[in-house]
């Protein structure tokens, strides 16, 4: 039987195997095309395009603006799920808020209560917007100990209750 009799044929089975020869065939001749390994430091940089800085923080220093970033949580959730092209992205480890070291000081914890809705949907866009996602990630950052973000024009502030991965 040759492709030409398995898409003419009346029976479903034949359009179906005719397709997934295709798929195979498509797959075969571009085997660069499967999956871009995050390893390599380029692909990294050419999906999330944007300069991305770290600093380390203690929480009392930044309290103030953590705590605007948890109470602009529902706003920043729509931006998050549309940002496509940012010009810059600062990712903060608040150090002494990560859980190894208690966690989060009294007033940032009780403003992520207040939030806690917002800020598991908040995760759940990071995690879904594959700029913002793969800054995280190749910093190895685990999603739970993002805190907030803070969006200013084209640039973002990312929060994050942890150490850097050393």
């Amino acid at each position: 039987m040759c492709e030409s009799d398995l898409i003419d044929s009346p029976d479903p089975r034949g359009l179906t195997m005719a397709v997934a020869m295709l798929v195979l065939i498509a797959m075969s001749a571009a085997p660069g095309l499967h999956a871009q390994g995050l390893q390599n430091p380029e692909t990294i940089d050419r999906i999330i395009g944007s300069e991305v800085q770290e600093e380390q923080v203690e929480a009392a220093a930044d309290m103030d603006r953590v705590i605007k970033a948890i109470e602009m949580t529902a706003d920043n959730i729509s931006t998050v799920r549309k940002a496509t092209a940012l010009d810059k992205i600062d990712i903060v480890f608040l150090t002494n808020a990560a859980a190894s070291e208690g966690g989060p000081p009294a007033a940032i914890s009780a403003k992520l209560e207040e939030h806690k809705e917002e800020i598991v949907q908040l995760r759940q866009e990071l995690e879904a917007n594959a700029m913002l996602y793969r800054a995280i990630d190749s910093r190895r950052i685990p999603v739970r100990d993002i805190l907030a973000v803070e969006f200013v024009d084209r640039d973002v502030v990312i929060y994050a209750a942890t150490k850097p991965a050393n």
